[in-house]
């Protein structure tokens, strides 16, 4: 009997379950380690590049050879250890700390650490839908886990902004450790029957590498949105690196102001994760990508309004943060479906990892070059710049390609081959 309804499978609840515990820990944690960095240890511009950059570094260093790895290793195992490694590191901040023994070059440590777990498990997870889910169901999935991820963004932040008033920022990552352990248990949980693929199955790591970088690259439209996402990233990445010293140093706001800004400004993520699928239908599945893509812009625009009107900054900081928010959930939802229904089976782990490792791998060098332009240049207009590039970038791939008009992007090779 087919199933109605995403809700009513119970493997996608599991995988829900464990995601949604996973991001709240996340998130209860997400001011941490930035707060440890700037207020703490005083960090400075290039250091705080430096640190996001390390917690980057994965997607660029082994992005690719993950995706062969996993299509090649059982999903559901792969997700369990990458939860248990992000749990264990995570642990030695506060043990440090205790100890008097923390040092910015730790941070760097554990965030590279931490976003190589990381690089396996999102990995792993984009490629475990459309096995655990028919292909109808993969928007509605991918919107009900993105939904999960923007309460927790909103709460999360908001929730550790608080704590910070009492609690010292190194004992914070007690929850996010937690998080991983019960989002490890509830994957755990999940009935896959996946069989591992037997070794004379195997090619080359880098052929099995470059059937996935062929897929990705061999697909107009595929192609043209990876390329746009990594230039978004690559841009974004010189305003969203430098936001906690902007609202930290430049506003002069404390840790508790800036983690509710970040809560309520998030609540945009939730809208935008629940009308994405209503949006796809009503704009249309290829013009939501573009106009979502533009709306980013918007979003960090209205965002930096904040430093030229700083006696109304908390109102700009939320409504960017709030337009940004909604509109990325509403590119990602769309986009990440389109490729999953697109993708062949045998290959959507190495297909997610060749596009991860485009997409991410130019984040760690957009942070090292924030960092650096923030020292020299200054915060604001580094920031500023990063806003008109991003811009700049969407107009130049995807305002004037075929996505504009197409209201229902391709569900398969052959239909996409038509197009």
């Amino acid at each position: 009997m087919r199933e109605t309804s995403v809700w009513r499978n119970r493997n996608f609840q599991r995988l829900w379950i464990g995601e949604s515990l996973s991001q709240l820990g996340e998130n209860l944690g997400t001011l941490a380690i930035p707060v440890i960095a700037v207020v703490m240890l005083h960090a400075t511009a290039q250091e705080v590049g430096y640190l996001t950059a390390a917690q980057q570094l994965a997607f660029l260093v082994i992005g690719l050879p993950v995706g062969a790895w996993v299509d090649r290793m059982r999903k559901r195992r792969v997700m369990i250890t990458a939860d248990a490694v992000r749990a264990a590191a995570l642990l030695t901040i506060p043990a440090a700390w205790l100890l008097g023994a923390l040092h910015i070059w730790q941070l760097y440590a554990v965030a590279a650490v931490v976003g190589g777990a990381t690089v396996f498990f999102d990995v792993t997870y984009q490629s475990i839908v459309p096995r655990l889910v028919s292909s109808e169901h993969v928007a509605p999935a991918n919107s009900g886990l993105e939904t999960s991820a923007q309460v927790a963004r909103v709460g999360g932040p908001a929730l550790s902004g608080a704590l910070l008033a009492v609690v010292k920022a190194p004992l914070l990552l007690f929850a996010t450790a937690l998080g991983y352990l019960a989002s490890m248990i509830a994957v755990a949980t999940i009935r896959d029957e996946e069989p591992k693929r037997p070794a004379s199955d195997h090619s080359s790591l880098v052929a099995e590498i470059g059937e996935g970088l062929r897929f990705v690259f061999t697909h107009s439209l595929l192609t043209r949105i990876t390329i746009n996402t990594g230039a978004m990233n690559l841009f974004d990445g010189l305003m969203t690196t430098l936001v906690p010293l902007f609202v930290l140093r430049q506003l002069h706001f404390t840790p508790t102001v800036y983690g509710v800004v970040e809560g309520i400004g998030a609540a945009g993520g939730i809208l935008g994760a629940l009308a994405t699928p209503w949006l796809m239908r009503r704009v249309g599945e290829g013009s939501l990508i573009v106009w979502s893509a533009l709306g980013t812009a918007l979003g960090s625009a209205v965002f930096m309004l904040a430093a030229v009107f700083p006696a109304a900054a908390i109102p700009f900081l939320i409504a960017g943060m709030f337009v940004f928010s909604f509109t990325v959930l509403n590119y990602n939802i769309a986009q990440v479906s389109f490729r999953q229904r697109l993708c062949p089976p045998r290959l959507l782990g190495r297909m997610n990892a060749s596009i991860r490792f485009v997409v991410w791998g130019v984040m760690p060098v957009s942070a090292a070059a924030a960092g650096w332009l923030g020292g020299w240049f200054g915060v604001v207009p580094t920031m500023w710049l990063g806003v008109a590039l991003s811009a700049a970038a969407t107009m130049a791939v995807l305002l004037f390609s075929p996505l504009r008009s197409m209201r229902k992007l391709p569900s398969s090779l052959e239909s996409a081959d038509t197009n």
